[in-house]
């Protein structure tokens, strides 16, 4: 398959040809504030289909219908609490995805079979403009081969699916770099199941309670939300995951170097100045620049460049709990101090 490669930056045309793509049944990858997603026909089996092929992700993953504004998002659930009504107000457009009963409007392979469906209005003006010209419902989690990082530049999805997707439609680099927050409201009280754009401290300015999903702190516990059921984010080489102060990282550092392996850094700018190291890829200066780079540092570093990813391990403030839980995903091993 030839994968066709828009600037969405050059005129309104690209933006019309990729729609038509997608009203034609066929995918297209495309930014969002978050992440790239790979977009299509939520309505359309076949075409849905075609999502789970390009990512070898498997039937069971439920994915996230996106669309423009809030009356086409609630054609597509039923029985909508009213905290609801005061969440959309508050942050649609953006990395919101309410979970609710699903009217049945989208296919039955975008709910994996489930009677419920997650949704969102994303705040990016690209993404924006494609669901308005396509005038559908897309079905769209993010643009990888399933299991590994998620794309925030296009160039990271021409890596991944270039020849398994028709179109690409290339905004430049994303925003919030991590996915969006997705909360269960088929209850009184709505349950965070997925940490993301919009925090919790956030969610709790808007409604008097929030509830945060055992799952996410417990794997025992099985996970309601799209892309939480399976390992997630993993970069080609073994990355492990360390708590505790700068010479502890440095001590795991040197301890892999001392064994003959060579070692690569993903920290904080601060951290970063404290370390000796020889392969280093700094996040940024505070949560919000960690996050936008999470998953491009992910990347960054092959297999043959360094035999093992040490990162730093985050607080869980704000921001940080969206961070930390890609990590932990990523992760093949976590070092605690006391260790």
């Amino acid at each position: 398959m030839e994968t066709k490669r828009w600037n969405a930056n050059d005129d309104d045309s690209t933006v019309t040809a990729a729609a038509k793509m997608l009203q034609d049944g066929k995918t297209v990858a495309f930014p969002t504030e978050t992440v790239y997603g790979l977009g299509a026909d939520a309505t359309n089996p076949a075409a849905v289909d075609k999502i789970f092929q390009a990512k070898g992700r498997p039937q069971d993953n439920p994915l996230i219908a996106h669309v423009a504004t809030k009356e086409q998002l609630l054609r597509l659930v039923k029985d909508v609490p009213v905290y609801v009504e005061k969440l959309l107000d508050a942050f649609s457009p953006g990395p919101l995805t309410y979970v609710l009963k699903t009217s049945g409007v989208c296919a039955a392979n975008v709910t994996a079979g489930l009677d419920s469906i997650g949704v969102r209005m994303p705040g990016h003006p690209v993404a924006q403009a494609l669901l308005k010209t396509c005038d559908l419902p897309i079905a769209a989690p993010s643009a990888n081969v399933s299991g590994k990082p998620s794309p925030t530049l296009a160039d990271h999805v021409w890596e991944d699916l270039n020849g398994k997707i028709s179109g690409l439609l290339d905004g430049g680099p994303t925003g919030y770099g991590v996915e969006s927050t997705v909360i269960d409201c088929t209850g009184d009280i709505p349950v965070i199941l997925r940490p993301g754009g919009v925090t919790k401290e956030q969610l709790l300015q808007v409604v008097e309670q929030v509830i945060t999903d055992p799952a996410l702190k417990n794997s025992r516990e099985k996970p309601k939300a799209p892309g939480m059921k399976y390992r997630h984010y993993a970069p080609e080489v073994p990355l492990w995951l360390v708590y505790g102060t700068t010479q502890t990282i440095q001590e795991v550092v040197d301890s892999l170097q001392a064994s003959g392996q060579r070692a690569g850094l993903l920290v904080g700018n601060q951290t970063a100045s404290s370390i000796h190291c020889a392969e280093k890829i700094l996040l940024g200066s505070n949560p919000a620049e960690v996050a936008a780079h999470l998953y491009d540092g992910l990347r960054t570093f092959k297999t043959g460049s360094v035999d093992v990813i040490v990162a730093e391990a985050f607080s869980e403030e704000g921001i940080g709990q969206a961070i930390m839980n890609r990590l932990k995903k990523a992760a093949t091993k976590e070092i605690h101090s006391a260790e």
